[in-house]
């Protein structure tokens, strides 16, 4: 190749899309996820994705990223690092691009391996996903210029299981950084964070998209994106509607929560302190929720929201010295066993979702809600059968049923999470920002129900950073600090 053909080549890969889709469809688990696709993403542009719930966005995603492959038509690349070569196999893709959002934290949420910051960065350098090796030169330069990029340094020791929500998104949108990818590709990227979190989260992105990153977001919280030159692109039932037009959000109904029935302590912590990994994830704290109180629980990612919603289910215990207990169960007559407490408290939050991306059905994932198990439970009796298709037809969850969970998008699967939490008519019911990943009329189906829970007897605990997102008349606010 003459020098004259090299930089005719090297402006050819300048001028062409960075990924372009051509009448694409996409299959998974027997299920058609996308139909008909043809999409382009140009070089350091900002595209975000709007949608309902399984419309296709996070397919999409995954699409781009290389992760699933067209079942028809065309994808082509066109990355810098092939000198104009078009490439329709995804080899470097898989290598540079990443899908990143809650599912990217699954691998290391579900390992008892302890990866600090450190080793999940420098792992995402080579593409693998655990640290093997002694970090190269080039490596630890390229570690140095993610952290200041994303503002980690602080963090770089700490075991990534141990960090907030805000904390571990950041992280795994630095680790899709490290193999210098020429796109990032971000599902639902600001749910579950606080609006500290969700601004330095924009700051880095801001500064990624100035240094020629094209940036894909999909989101159900457009008002929530960083303030970026987006073009809109609209997907409905796999395909891609039309472009640049504004998702419609249906204007949300108010929901007034009745006060429950009942007397006495429900539950009383006192002196609580938890340790996770050596750090105080929470207290000291004394603190009772009593029969007839609905609670708002609110605080900065880190301040232990998710912690005391997890102690409270029995998931976490309490330091020596603080006691934890739950009077509503010896109440009824029952005993404080792991067991009970499932049966008796729904509970929402990231950890359960994370737990579920196997090949547990919709219908398991619901069914189990009785026994407090996850993905399996005993044979339904007849009225409990009845009970799931009547809450399946309610919630539009029908055709979700027959699917598993790991083909699921997010605000597919925290659809059946949250039909699971109140399934069995719980006393206590707990969701940590359990609306997330949801569109506005999958939001309000939910919301909905929560009057006639709570009139039947079921107390409500929402931890949210969103005021859309908690029902009216919550009777009692705990706010969270930083320790």
């Amino acid at each position: 190749m003459t020098a004259e053909t090299a930089t005719d080549a090297h402006a050819a890969v300048r001028t062409a899309p960075l990924i372009e889709l051509r009448g694409v469809r996409a299959v998974a688990g027997g299920h058609t996820l996308l139909d008909g696709v043809t999409l382009t993403l140009n070089r350091g542009e900002a595209v975000r994705l709007a949608g309902p719930n399984g419309g296709g966005k996070t397919s999409l995603l995954r699409l781009l990223s290389g992760e699933l492959a067209p079942a028809a038509g065309e994808r082509l690349y066109s990355f810098e690092h092939h000198e104009g070569q078009i490439q329709r196999h995804a080899v470097h893709a898989r290598r540079t691009l990443s899908v990143v959002g809650p599912d990217a934290e699954a691998f290391f949420l579900t390992r008892d391996w302890e990866q600090t910051v450190q080793d999940v960065l420098l792992a995402g350098f080579e593409g693998d996903t655990l640290r093997l090796w002694e970090p190269t030169p080039a490596a630890l330069t390229r570690l140095a210029e993610v952290v200041a990029l994303t503002e980690l340094e602080p963090l770089l020791e700490r075991d990534f299981r141990m960090l907030s929500h805000g904390q571990r998104r950041r992280v795994v949108l630095a680790r899709a950084l490290m193999p210098r990818p020429e796109a990032l590709l971000l599902d639902e990227f600001t749910d579950g964070l606080s609006t500290g979190a969700r601004q330095t989260l924009g700051r880095v992105l801001e500064r990624i998209y100035a240094a020629g990153v094209a940036v894909v977001l999909a989101t159900h919280r457009p008002e929530e994106a960083p303030d970026l030159p987006w073009r809109t692109v609209s997907i409905a039932d796999g395909q891609v509607r039309h472009e640049d037009a504004p998702a419609l959000q249906p204007q949300p109904r108010a929901i007034n929560l009745p006060l429950p029935p009942g007397t006495g302590d429900l539950i009383r912590l006192h002196n609580v302190m938890v340790y996770r990994n050596g750090h105080a994830a929470l207290g000291p704290l004394s603190w009772t929720w009593h029969s007839g109180q609905h609670w708002l629980v609110t605080g900065e990612n880190g301040s232990g929201k998710s912690t005391l919603a997890r102690l409270i289910a029995g998931e976490l215990g309490a330091a020596l010295g603080g006691t934890v207990e739950r009077p509503y169960l010896a109440a009824s007559g029952q005993r404080d066993l792991l067991s009970t407490r499932r049966r008796t408290i729904g509970l929402i939050g990231a950890e359960v979702g994370i737990r579920q991306r196997r090949d547990w059905t919709g219908a398991d994932i619901l069914a189990s809600a009785w026994d407090g198990t996850e993905g399996f439970a005993p044979d339904l009796t007849p009225a409990q059968a009845d009970a799931v298709q009547h809450l399946a037809a309610r919630l539009h969850l029908q055709d979700l049923l027959p699917r598993t969970a790991d083909t699921l998008s997010q605000g597919q699967l925290r659809r059946l999470l949250l039909a699971r939490a109140v399934l069995h008519a719980p006393k206590l019911l707990i969701l940590d920002e359990g609306l997330d990943f949801l569109d506005t009329d999958h939001r309000q189906r939910f919301l909905a129900l929560l009057p006639e829970l709570a009139a039947a007897g079921t107390h409500i605990m929402v931890i949210a950073h969103r005021e859309s997102d908690a029902p009216e008349r919550l009777t009692h606010h705990l706010r969270l600090e930083k320790m």
